[in-house]
C-alpha cells in the first residue's frame, strides 16, 4: 500500500490519498488520517474500508510538509509505514510527515 500524491500544476493544491493496509487494521471496521491538515480531527478524514484495505483522499496545500497519523477505531494512534519521513512528537511518540 503506498500514498499517492497528485500535484497540481495549476492551483496551489496537492491531493493525497492515504492507504492502510489490512494488517494495520486488523480487522478494525473503521480508522481515520488525522493531522495538521484537518486540526488533528478523528472525524474529519474516514478511511473508505473495501475488501480490508482503506483508502482517504486529502486536499492540502502544496510546498508545505504536514504531520499525520492514522487512528484505528478511533483509539489506536499509528504512524504510516510509507510516510515521507518521522518527526518526534510533544508525546515521546513520533508522528508521519507527507512533503508536498
Amino acid at each position: 500500500t503506498n500514498m499517492k500524491k497528485q500535484i497540481s500544476k495549476t492551483k496551489n493544491e496537492a491531493s493525497v490519498t492515504f492507504s492502510i493496509s489490512a494488517e494495520m487494521l486488523n480487522g478494525a471496521k473503521k480508522a481515520s488520517v488525522v493531522g495538521e491538515f484537518n486540526n488533528w480531527d478523528v472525524n474529519a478524514n474516514p478511511f473508505r474500508i473495501a475488501k480490508g484495505v482503506g483508502s482517504a483522499k486529502v486536499e492540502m496545500e502544496k510546498g508545505r510538509e504536514y504531520q499525520y497519523k492514522f487512528v484505528i477505531n478511533g483509539e489506536t494512534w499509528v504512524d504510516d509505514p510509507e510516510a515521507d519521513k518521522y518527526v518526534g512528537n510533544e508525546f515521546g511518540g513520533t508522528n508521519s510527515v507527507v512533503v508536498l
